[in-house]
Protein backbone atom coordinates (compact mmCIF):
# COMPACT_ATOMS: atom_id res chain seq x y z
CA UNK A 1 0.00 0.00 0.00
CA UNK A 2 1.52 3.63 -0.83
CA UNK A 3 0.32 6.75 0.84
CA UNK A 4 -0.35 10.58 -1.10
CA UNK A 5 -1.15 14.08 1.49
CA UNK A 6 -1.32 16.98 1.45
CA UNK A 7 -2.81 19.46 3.99
CA UNK A 8 -6.10 19.01 1.92
CA UNK A 9 -5.91 15.10 1.19
CA UNK A 10 -4.78 11.91 1.71
CA UNK A 11 -5.63 8.91 -0.46
CA UNK A 12 -4.00 5.30 -0.48
CA UNK A 13 -3.35 2.68 -3.15
CA UNK A 14 -3.23 -0.45 -3.37
CA UNK A 15 -0.20 -1.89 -6.16
CA UNK A 16 -3.35 -4.90 -7.04
CA UNK A 17 -4.93 -2.91 -9.75
CA UNK A 18 -3.34 0.33 -8.61
CA UNK A 19 -6.69 0.98 -7.35
CA UNK A 20 -7.34 3.76 -5.11
CA UNK A 21 -7.77 2.40 -1.40
CA UNK A 22 -9.24 5.95 0.29
CA UNK A 23 -9.87 9.65 -0.68
CA UNK A 24 -9.65 11.49 2.49
CA UNK A 25 -10.03 15.47 2.81
CA UNK A 26 -8.35 16.59 5.81
CA UNK A 27 -9.42 19.33 6.96
CA UNK A 28 -12.83 18.21 6.52
CA UNK A 29 -12.70 14.84 8.26
CA UNK A 30 -14.64 13.44 5.38
CA UNK A 31 -13.62 9.94 3.45
CA UNK A 32 -14.91 10.54 -0.25
CA UNK A 33 -14.32 6.64 -1.23
CA UNK A 34 -16.50 3.84 -1.15
CA UNK A 35 -15.71 1.38 1.72
CA UNK A 36 -15.32 -1.76 -0.76
CA UNK A 37 -18.10 -4.05 1.49
CA UNK A 38 -18.39 -7.16 -0.83
CA UNK A 39 -21.82 -7.73 0.15
CA UNK A 40 -22.66 -4.93 -2.97
CA UNK A 41 -19.56 -5.11 -4.19
CA UNK A 42 -16.20 -5.65 -3.01
CA UNK A 43 -13.98 -2.97 -5.38
CA UNK A 44 -13.16 0.98 -5.32
CA UNK A 45 -11.80 2.21 -7.85
CA UNK A 46 -10.54 -0.38 -10.46
CA UNK A 47 -9.01 0.58 -14.21
CA UNK A 48 -10.63 -0.74 -16.86
CA UNK A 49 -8.06 -2.15 -19.40
CA UNK A 50 -7.39 -2.95 -22.23
CA UNK A 51 -11.36 -3.08 -22.72
CA UNK A 52 -14.33 -1.72 -20.79
CA UNK A 53 -17.51 -3.24 -20.54
CA UNK A 54 -18.10 -6.50 -21.66
CA UNK A 55 -16.99 -8.35 -25.27
CA UNK A 56 -20.19 -10.46 -27.18
CA UNK A 57 -19.42 -14.00 -25.57
CA UNK A 58 -16.80 -12.48 -23.57
CA UNK A 59 -14.63 -12.98 -27.18
CA UNK A 60 -12.61 -11.24 -29.65
CA UNK A 61 -10.89 -11.92 -32.63
CA UNK A 62 -7.73 -10.22 -33.81
CA UNK A 63 -5.85 -11.13 -37.13
CA UNK A 64 -7.83 -14.48 -37.24
CA UNK A 65 -7.27 -15.79 -33.79
CA UNK A 66 -10.21 -16.17 -31.24
CA UNK A 67 -9.16 -14.33 -27.85
CA UNK A 68 -11.53 -14.93 -24.47
CA UNK A 69 -11.19 -12.13 -22.20
CA UNK A 70 -13.83 -11.24 -19.23
CA UNK A 71 -15.36 -7.81 -18.66
CA UNK A 72 -13.79 -4.82 -18.36
CA UNK A 73 -10.07 -6.77 -18.84
CA UNK A 74 -7.08 -7.95 -16.73
CA UNK A 75 -5.45 -4.92 -15.42
CA UNK A 76 -7.49 -4.36 -12.59
CA UNK A 77 -6.95 -7.96 -10.96
CA UNK A 78 -3.08 -7.31 -11.34
CA UNK A 79 -0.44 -6.12 -9.43
CA UNK A 80 1.40 -3.34 -10.71
CA UNK A 81 4.96 -1.93 -10.10
CA UNK A 82 5.71 1.56 -8.46
CA UNK A 83 7.93 3.36 -11.55
CA UNK A 84 7.84 6.71 -9.69
CA UNK A 85 7.07 7.97 -6.58
CA UNK A 86 7.50 12.18 -5.21
CA UNK A 87 6.10 13.72 -2.66
CA UNK A 88 2.87 15.07 -4.80
CA UNK A 89 2.59 11.71 -7.09
CA UNK A 90 2.94 8.51 -8.00
CA UNK A 91 3.03 6.19 -10.88
CA UNK A 92 2.35 2.61 -11.48
CA UNK A 93 2.79 0.32 -14.43
CA UNK A 94 1.46 -2.84 -15.70
CA UNK A 95 3.61 -4.50 -18.61
CA UNK A 96 2.53 -7.42 -20.46
CA UNK A 97 3.25 -11.04 -19.00
CA UNK A 98 2.80 -14.94 -19.98
CA UNK A 99 -0.53 -15.02 -19.47
CA UNK A 100 -1.88 -11.37 -20.55
CA UNK A 101 -0.31 -12.68 -23.89
CA UNK A 102 -2.63 -15.38 -24.24
CA UNK A 103 -5.93 -13.43 -23.98
CA UNK A 104 -4.07 -9.93 -25.60
CA UNK A 105 -2.12 -10.61 -27.89
CA UNK A 106 -0.12 -7.07 -27.30
CA UNK A 107 3.18 -6.04 -25.81
CA UNK A 108 2.45 -2.84 -23.74
CA UNK A 109 2.95 -0.58 -21.03
CA UNK A 110 0.16 0.72 -19.18
CA UNK A 111 0.96 3.14 -15.75
CA UNK A 112 -1.52 4.91 -13.84
CA UNK A 113 -0.06 8.40 -12.36
CA UNK A 114 -1.94 10.13 -8.88
CA UNK A 115 -1.00 13.40 -8.39
CA UNK A 116 -2.47 15.81 -5.53
CA UNK A 117 -3.12 19.35 -6.09
CA UNK A 118 -4.90 20.91 -3.01
CA UNK A 119 -8.14 19.52 -3.42
CA UNK A 120 -7.63 17.66 -6.10
CA UNK A 121 -6.97 14.30 -7.49
CA UNK A 122 -5.68 14.02 -10.84
CA UNK A 123 -4.95 10.92 -12.60
CA UNK A 124 -3.34 9.99 -15.84
CA UNK A 125 -3.47 6.54 -17.90
CA UNK A 126 -0.45 6.26 -19.83
CA UNK A 127 -0.61 3.78 -22.74
CA UNK A 128 2.92 2.88 -24.06
CA UNK A 129 2.95 0.54 -27.69
CA UNK A 130 6.87 -1.29 -26.71
CA UNK A 131 6.15 -3.84 -29.32
CA UNK A 132 6.21 -4.11 -33.14
CA UNK A 133 2.70 -4.29 -34.51
CA UNK A 134 -0.49 -1.71 -33.94
CA UNK A 135 -1.70 -1.54 -30.46
CA UNK A 136 -5.54 -1.93 -30.07
CA UNK A 137 -7.11 -1.09 -26.59
CA UNK A 138 -9.47 1.15 -23.98
CA UNK A 139 -9.11 2.46 -20.86
CA UNK A 140 -11.86 3.40 -18.54
CA UNK A 141 -12.24 4.56 -14.85
CA UNK A 142 -14.50 3.33 -12.43
CA UNK A 143 -14.44 5.00 -9.10
CA UNK A 144 -17.14 4.70 -6.77
CA UNK A 145 -17.30 7.96 -4.21
CA UNK A 146 -19.70 7.55 -1.00
CA UNK A 147 -23.12 8.14 -0.77
CA UNK A 148 -24.45 9.64 1.26
CA UNK A 149 -21.33 11.77 2.44
CA UNK A 150 -22.85 12.70 5.76
CA UNK A 151 -24.80 11.19 8.32
CA UNK A 152 -27.79 13.36 8.22
CA UNK A 153 -28.49 13.06 4.55
CA UNK A 154 -29.06 10.00 2.42
CA UNK A 155 -28.62 8.72 -1.37
CA UNK A 156 -31.83 10.35 -2.21
CA UNK A 157 -30.71 13.90 -1.62
CA UNK A 158 -27.93 14.13 -3.86
CA UNK A 159 -28.13 14.90 -7.75
CA UNK A 160 -25.95 14.91 -10.85
CA UNK A 161 -25.22 18.52 -12.32
CA UNK A 162 -24.07 18.19 -15.59
CA UNK A 163 -21.55 20.91 -16.77
CA UNK A 164 -23.42 22.11 -19.92
CA UNK A 165 -27.28 21.82 -21.02
CA UNK A 166 -27.85 17.95 -22.13
CA UNK A 167 -30.06 16.37 -24.60
CA UNK A 168 -29.13 12.80 -24.26
CA UNK A 169 -30.88 9.36 -23.89
CA UNK A 170 -28.90 6.52 -22.02
CA UNK A 171 -27.84 3.18 -23.91
CA UNK A 172 -29.67 0.05 -22.35
CA UNK A 173 -27.33 -2.90 -21.98
CA UNK A 174 -28.33 -6.46 -23.09
CA UNK A 175 -28.63 -9.27 -19.92
CA UNK A 176 -25.39 -10.24 -21.15
CA UNK A 177 -23.93 -6.57 -20.52
CA UNK A 178 -24.22 -5.74 -24.36
CA UNK A 179 -25.01 -2.34 -25.70
CA UNK A 180 -28.55 -2.38 -27.29
CA UNK A 181 -28.88 -0.66 -30.78
CA UNK A 182 -31.00 2.33 -29.91
CA UNK A 183 -31.11 4.94 -26.65
CA UNK A 184 -33.90 5.44 -24.03
CA UNK A 185 -35.00 9.27 -22.99
CA UNK A 186 -32.69 10.14 -20.21
CA UNK A 187 -31.49 14.01 -20.35
CA UNK A 188 -33.93 16.64 -22.25
CA UNK A 189 -32.68 20.35 -22.19
CA UNK A 190 -31.75 20.03 -18.34
CA UNK A 191 -28.16 20.48 -16.54
CA UNK A 192 -29.38 18.00 -13.44
CA UNK A 193 -30.10 14.45 -12.93
CA UNK A 194 -31.82 13.56 -9.44
CA UNK A 195 -30.65 10.60 -8.19
CA UNK A 196 -32.49 7.24 -6.83
CA UNK A 197 -31.20 3.83 -6.15
CA UNK A 198 -33.79 2.11 -8.21
CA UNK A 199 -32.93 3.96 -11.58
CA UNK A 200 -29.47 1.33 -11.26
CA UNK A 201 -31.39 -1.67 -10.46
CA UNK A 202 -31.35 -2.66 -14.46
CA UNK A 203 -27.55 -1.86 -14.52
CA UNK A 204 -25.36 1.43 -15.23
CA UNK A 205 -26.46 4.34 -17.16
CA UNK A 206 -24.33 4.39 -20.39
CA UNK A 207 -23.83 8.03 -22.66
CA UNK A 208 -22.25 8.22 -25.18
CA UNK A 209 -20.91 11.96 -26.57
CA UNK A 210 -22.08 14.13 -24.07
CA UNK A 211 -22.00 18.22 -24.50
CA UNK A 212 -20.65 18.52 -21.12
CA UNK A 213 -16.87 17.59 -19.81
CA UNK A 214 -17.68 18.00 -16.20
CA UNK A 215 -20.21 16.03 -13.67
CA UNK A 216 -20.39 17.23 -10.28
CA UNK A 217 -22.20 15.16 -7.14
CA UNK A 218 -24.30 17.92 -5.01
CA UNK A 219 -26.39 17.69 -2.37
CA UNK A 220 -29.00 21.03 -2.03
CA UNK A 221 -29.09 20.11 2.34
CA UNK A 222 -25.27 20.05 2.18
CA UNK A 223 -22.37 21.38 1.04
CA UNK A 224 -20.06 18.50 0.53
CA UNK A 225 -19.94 16.59 -2.68
CA UNK A 226 -17.55 15.90 -5.50
CA UNK A 227 -16.63 17.49 -9.20
CA UNK A 228 -15.35 15.44 -11.81
CA UNK A 229 -13.51 16.95 -14.86
CA UNK A 230 -13.28 14.26 -17.98
CA UNK A 231 -12.30 16.14 -21.02
CA UNK A 232 -11.54 13.72 -23.91
CA UNK A 233 -13.40 10.51 -22.52
CA UNK A 234 -16.17 10.00 -25.35
CA UNK A 235 -18.30 7.44 -23.07
CA UNK A 236 -19.26 7.41 -19.36
CA UNK A 237 -21.29 5.33 -17.20
CA UNK A 238 -22.83 6.11 -14.00
CA UNK A 239 -23.35 2.86 -11.95
CA UNK A 240 -24.27 1.62 -8.32
CA UNK A 241 -24.74 -1.91 -7.13
CA UNK A 242 -28.39 -2.54 -6.33
CA UNK A 243 -29.11 -0.62 -3.18
CA UNK A 244 -25.81 0.15 -2.57
CA UNK A 245 -24.30 3.23 -0.63
CA UNK A 246 -22.07 4.73 -3.67
CA UNK A 247 -22.18 6.05 -7.15
CA UNK A 248 -19.67 5.59 -9.15
CA UNK A 249 -18.58 7.91 -12.05
CA UNK A 250 -16.99 6.62 -15.08
CA UNK A 251 -15.03 8.48 -17.68
CA UNK A 252 -14.42 5.84 -20.95
CA UNK A 253 -12.32 5.52 -23.73
CA UNK A 254 -13.77 2.20 -24.85
CA UNK A 255 -17.01 0.82 -24.44
CA UNK A 256 -19.10 -2.52 -24.45
CA UNK A 257 -19.96 -4.46 -27.70
CA UNK A 258 -22.68 -3.41 -29.06
CA UNK A 259 -25.48 -6.28 -29.13
CA UNK A 260 -24.79 -6.96 -33.47
CA UNK A 261 -20.89 -5.96 -31.99
CA UNK A 262 -18.82 -7.82 -35.85
CA UNK A 263 -16.15 -9.16 -32.71
CA UNK A 264 -13.15 -8.05 -34.75
CA UNK A 265 -11.45 -5.96 -32.16
CA UNK A 266 -9.81 -3.72 -35.09
CA UNK A 267 -13.64 -2.95 -35.69
CA UNK A 268 -15.02 -2.14 -31.78
CA UNK A 269 -16.94 1.20 -30.96
CA UNK A 270 -14.75 3.15 -29.34
CA UNK A 271 -11.46 1.04 -30.19
CA UNK A 272 -7.91 3.06 -29.98
CA UNK A 273 -4.56 2.33 -31.63
CA UNK A 274 -1.38 3.43 -31.53
CA UNK A 275 1.66 2.52 -33.89
CA UNK A 276 4.66 0.78 -32.48
CA UNK A 277 6.87 3.41 -30.25
CA UNK A 278 3.78 5.41 -29.21
CA UNK A 279 2.10 6.99 -26.48
CA UNK A 280 -1.20 8.21 -25.33
CA UNK A 281 -2.02 9.72 -21.93
CA UNK A 282 -5.64 10.94 -20.71
CA UNK A 283 -6.26 12.68 -17.53
CA UNK A 284 -9.38 12.89 -15.39
CA UNK A 285 -9.35 14.66 -12.23
CA UNK A 286 -12.17 15.39 -8.64
CA UNK A 287 -12.07 17.75 -6.83
CA UNK A 288 -13.78 17.52 -3.22
CA UNK A 289 -15.58 19.46 -1.49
Amino acid sequence: MQYLSNEQLSISISEKGAELQNIRRNDLQLEYLWSGDAAFWGKKSPALFPVVGGLKNNQYTHKGHVYTLGRHGFARDQVFTVAEETSGSITYTLTESESSLKVYPFKFKFSIRYTLDRDTLHVNYIVENTGDAELLFSVGAHPAFKLPLTGDTTFDDYYLEFSNVENTGKWPLSAEGLIELSPEPLLNNTQTLALTKPMFYADALVLKHMASDKISIKNDKTSHGVEMHFEGFPFFGIWSAKDADFLCLEPWCGIADSVNASGELAEKEGILSLVPGASWNKQWSVSFF
